[in-house]
């Protein structure tokens, strides 16, 4: 009798550690509301606790490849912002659902299959971080801070710790991805994974590389805004000269600007006002945000476009033609209570999701991932850098600057790379492995503008294929 209590405690025993270690991987995912039918590919989603007694839950989704998950690669995506969740880069970038592009009427938004995911070739964990970005959330008010220092160590602890959580994946080749801010953190987390393979921290990652697009780098980018307007025609010669003559090559706004520099900005200001500057060719529109829509703009909305103003007020509606009108039906759509649930977001954690969370302070405490670079190249990994040409943000010749400044030599030069048949932009290749490509019509979030060319571009960089 006792022998059988015995064998019986240890199988409860084995049985509660099996099932907790499920719940702590995540959980499978089969329907999402607004989807029709079962999922066409698996989706994982789940918490990994990061930073000192796992205060901070980080959030994260997690799409096999559609290919061959076994031997694929497996890319870590973080959005940028910072604090624009991976939501964002899996519905309106680089992962396997979309929204459909249609009116909202206060049901659910509908969910459409993306043909062009990055899924196709590699399997992707979108993790929502920092700390209170998307789903994640703080266990305790003191843990709430955001710096650069804090997302790079609280990326590279998540990213172990879902490995030793997930070891059938401990073989695949390893990719660090993302774009916009996520520029500053990604070539330190890249150096600290690096670091610690060294020193044997376990489990080893098998690290091979990183991709950024359309990235901030020095942080002095807007200074390139003024060459990349003049080029495009959006200011006269005149003003052109007279900001090169009157701010001397720094057009930041400070209070060191003189006068006449200070002139000249406002009237740059006042040129591009108008401008879509994620995309300078696409319509200026009313950006999803928490705040209220002035009055006038209410006023012109409702004369100007067949649309109905929704009962949530905080919320501008743009016209439905606009690229922002998808990123107000994400907000509808995950902060329904079934979306959450069949997310296994934990209930009551966040009162509201926000696609991105700019209100909340970040210290800048990296200066610029420039060193990095710099560090990563002598050690060999390979990098793949983008950048939508239409993109006014972070303007291609920008990037360009930072990469000329590594100093290495050009082994495959400036020529085009095509898609269809087509030219789908320009591309150079560098005797570090570094490929720089411009994505020609593309904007801030190149794949998301450009989704066929973006993923024909990263399956020949993922397969070592030149462009």
């Amino acid at each position: 009798m006792a022998t059988q209590h015995g064998v019986l405690l240890l199988l409860l025993l084995l049985l509660l550690q099996i099932s907790s270690q499920v719940a702590y991987c995540g959980s499978i995912v089969k329907y999402l509301p607004g989807f029709q039918g079962p999922l066409p590919f698996v989706l994982q989603t789940g918490y990994i606790g990061v930073g000192e007694n796992e205060d901070v839950q980080a959030f994260y989704y997690f799409i096999e490849s559609e290919n061959n998950p076994k031997v694929d690669p497996l890319m870590l995506w973080l959005t940028g912002g910072p604090g624009c969740s991976a939501f964002s880069g899996l519905v309106f970038e680089i992962g396997p659902l979309a929204f459909q592009n249609e009116e909202y009427n206060g049901s659910l938004p509908n969910l459409v299959y993306r043909p062009y995911s990055w899924t196709k070739i590699s399997s992707i964990i979108f993790v929502d971080l920092p700390v209170d970005t998307g789903f994640s959330y703080a266990r305790s008010e003191s843990v709430t801070a955001r710096s650069d220092s804090l997302l790079v160590s609280q990326t590279h602890q998540f990213l172990r710790k879902w490995l030793n959580e997930h070891p059938q994946f401990l073989s695949n080749e390893v990719i660090i991805g993302g774009d916009s801010y996520s520029g500053i953190p990604i070539p330190v987390i890249v150096d600290k994974i690096s670091q610690d393979n060294e020193e044997g921290v376990q489990p080893w990652i098998n690290l091979q590389g990183y991709l950024l697009g359309n990235a901030a780098t020095t942080r002095i980018e807007k200074n390139y805004q003024i060459q990349f307007a003049h080029g495009m025609g959006l200011i006269s010669d005149e003003l052109y000269q007279s900001l090169q003559k009157n701010c001397e090559g720094e057009y930041i706004k400070d209070d060191t600007r003189s006068a006449l520099c200070s002139r000249d900005l406002n009237s740059f200001d006042e040129m591009k006002s108008g401008i879509n500057t994620a995309h300078i060719l696409e319509p200026s529109c009313q950006f999803g945000s928490p705040k209220p829509l002035k009055a006038s703009w209410r006023r012109s909305i409702a004369e100007n476009y067949p649309l109905k103003l929704v009962k949530d007020t905080r919320l501008g509606l743009p016209p439905l033609y606009c690229r922002t009108y998808g990123y107000f039906l994400s907000r509808y759509w995950a902060n329904d209570d079934s979306v959450q649930k069949a997310l296994n977001v934990r209930k009551g954690t966040k009162k509201e999701w926000q696609r991105c969370t700019y209100n909340i302070p970040n210290k800048a405490d990296i200066p610029s991932s420039f060193p990095y670079h710099v560090k990563l190249s002598r050690k060999g990994y390979r990098s793949l850098i983008y950048s939508g040409d239409h993109d006014m943000n972070i303007p291609f010749m920008a990037t360009q600057a930072w990469i000329r400044s590594l100093n290495y030599s050009i082994v495959d030069d400036w020529r085009p790379w095509y898609t269809n048949g087509q030219v789908a932009g320009y591309t150079r290749t560098y005797s570090n492995m570094m490929t720089f490509a411009t994505v020609k019509g593309g904007g801030h979030t190149a794949p998301e503008y450009k989704p066929e060319e973006c993923l024909d571009m990263y399956s020949r960089w993922i397969s070592n294929r030149p462009l």
